[in-house]
């Protein structure tokens, strides 16, 4: 029975999160791997050549080739733990309402973290694309084309899952450009990814948690890797036992996650020159020029009542 009811909450979670992660399983991140992440780490893995297709020979037959495919070991290296407690109830009285609002919880702050983390390991895996030149609405879709005959040059299949990650000033630019389709005009497929539209090619998803100076990230699923697995499943802990909490229990579980860019040339992303360094010296300006200016008129008041003092002696 506690086994049932720890793959049902797990379930729950699971469901939650692919409802709301942006940067879905199947969609923005595969999941092909070897081995148990619960060990601490897996073995991705990578295909460098394609199998060889070769006339066929009636009286010869065909010579035998054989692809590379190499392997890229992953560490494990995030750890999430969920440790809710309830006081006032023991796991077997805790009503069900309270269980569900608890995991309902627990999938949101696992989506930040799992959004976060994906986010920088893209943004340091990612090739560079062009220059930092800030995107206009006249210009957002040629960049877009750019990154699109970029992926193309590279053999990346235009299958339809090519994917696009905009912040959000991007896609505010995108919603203005003729070239874009709502998802909505796209059928249900697209619209059960998650994503916003097309463009270019592109499935679009507005991610606001990429960082201050990227615009956008253009890929493909086939060589961004994550895993993600429960390494304690969700469960009602009793903490009667625990010598410390009385008429108390705990939603409890443990999540364990990595992800991988396996092939940098794959991965596109769009920087620009951002607002930070500029804002930065603006203050540096003000706090040099405001100082001498306080002090002139400083200086000005000083000569004036110094003048009335000598005048007034006088």
């Amino acid at each position: 029975m506690a086994h049932t009811s720890q793959e049902r909450y797990s379930n729950l979670v699971d469901i939650k999160l692919r409802h709301i992660l942006v940067k879905k399983d199947g969609v923005i991140f595969n999941n092909r791997y070897e081995g148990n992440p619960k060990a601490g780490s897996v073995k991705i893995p990578v295909r460098d050549t394609e199998v060889e297709v070769k006339d066929y020979d009636k009286a010869n037959g065909v010579k035998g080739s054989q692809s590379t495919t190499t392997y890229v070991s992953l560490t494990i290296d995030k750890d999430k733990a969920v440790n809710e407690i309830i006081d006032g109830f023991d796991s077997a009285s805790v009503p069900d309402n309270l269980v569900a609002d608890r995991l309902d919880s627990a999938a949101y702050s696992l989506q930040s973290a799992i959004e976060t983390d994906a986010t920088n390991v893209l943004e340091t895996g990612a090739t560079q694309l062009g220059d930092t030149t800030a995107l206009t609405k006249d210009t957002v879709y040629e960049k877009l084309v750019d990154a699109r005959t970029e992926l193309t040059k590279k053999k990346v299949p235009n299958d339809g899952r090519r994917w696009v990650l905009v912040s959000p000033d991007v896609f505010a630019l995108v919603l203005k450009s003729p070239e874009f389709t709502k998802a909505s005009a796209l059928g249900d497929t697209v619209v059960q990814t998650g994503a916003l539209g097309r463009i270019a090619g592109f499935l679009v998803f507005e991610d606001a948690t990429l960082s201050d100076t990227t615009d956008f990230i253009a890929g493909h699923p086939d060589w961004c890797c994550r895993v993600n697995e429960w390494a304690v499943p969700v469960h009602l802990q009793d903490l009667n036992g625990s010598g410390n909490y009385i008429g108390a229990s705990a939603v409890q579980g443990r999540r364990i996650y990595a992800h991988k860019v396996t092939k940098p040339a794959t991965l596109l992303i769009k920087k620009n020159a951002g607002s930070v360094a500029m804002s930065i010296n603006e203050d540096v300006e003000l706090a040099q020029i405001e100082p001498v200016e306080n002090a002139e008129k400083v200086n000005g008041i000083v000569e004036e009542e110094t003048k009335a003092t000598k005048q007034s002696k006088k």
